[in-house]
């Protein structure tokens, strides 16, 4: 069934090319191609509001207790690459923010012409992130511990955010698909943030294993996730073929790489990703 629901999605809006809207709330008028979901009104522009507040809250939250503890710690510096990983980051959520404000002003126009940024972030973003991750795992190596099996789930991060975000350029003149894909990109990227945020308050409590660390990782941004389904069921009476889509998409990557991360062929295979 869900199987099916996935495979149905390959086909839906492929006439959709050209335009530049970008992110979040390219709301308005209605067309066909929005799958039926009709004009925008404030409480719509609200939910996405609080929506991208949410994701900033737990990005903050998250990495800020993260940065704090590093403090603390006396633990050595950040390589300069992770810095400017969490920068390109932190535009990324601005350039969103930014977005959204125009679109709830009425600036469409400059909304479009800002949106054309994003063609170039994202791949910019994605190789700035393995490129992050590769620096770090070589600069904190040990064979006793060497974490080098969290590639998978960096990787898997990378891949649900280029998958959606390209998506969500590819569909920018449907807007009610676009602003979904954009936020669900975000959401997907976010993870991190919300896993240091769940972890600092629930510390060991869940335990070790497949599930608890899923749970951990995952379970913040799922929830926002979780929150644009019902959104749109209680909204527009049923999902949006690309929130559907999307869903599948990120599920998918989620149970792949936390079962790849547990796995020991992988733990095995993965220092020598950093010549180990």
């Amino acid at each position: 069934m869900i199987h099916n629901r996935c495979h149905s999605m390959l086909g839906f809006e492929t006439n959709i090319i050209g335009g530049s809207e970008m992110t979040a709330e390219t709301m308005g008028e209605f067309t066909p191609r929005t799958g039926g979901f009709g004009p925008t009104d404030a409480r719509e522009r609200n939910f996405f509001l609080a929506l991208l507040i949410g994701i900033w809250i737990g990005v903050i939250g998250g990495f800020g207790t993260d940065i704090l503890d590093h403090i603390k710690t006396g633990a050595p510096a950040y390589p300069p690459i992770v810095h400017v990983h969490a920068a390109t980051f932190s535009a990324w959520l601005l350039l969103l923010s930014v977005q959204i404000v125009l679109i709830r002003g009425g600036h469409r126009a400059l909304h479009r012409r800002l949106g054309m940024a994003a063609a170039f972030m994202i791949p910019a973003m994605l190789v700035l992130g393995f490129a992050a991750s590769w620096v770090s795992h070589v600069a904190r190596y040990t064979p006793e511990m060497p974490h080098t099996a969290f590639f998978s789930i960096e990787i898997g991060s990378l891949l649900s955010f280029g998958g959606l975000a390209g998506a969500g350029l590819w569909l920018r003149k449907s807007p009610a698909g676009h602003k979904r894909l954009m936020l669900l990109s975000t959401l997907s990227l976010s993870a991190a943030g919300f896993a240091r945020l769940w972890d600092y308050v629930v510390g060991d409590l869940l335990g070790d294993g497949y599930w608890p660390f899923f749970i951990e990782f995952y379970l913040g941004a799922d929830l926002l996730v979780l929150a644009l389904g019902i959104h749109d069921l209680v909204r527009h009476r049923r999902l949006h073929p690309v929130y559907l889509a999307g869903v599948c998409w990120i599920l998918v990557i989620q149970f792949g790489d936390t079962g790849l991360y547990f796995s020991p062929a992988w733990r095995a295979f993965a220092p020598h990703l950093i010549g180990h």
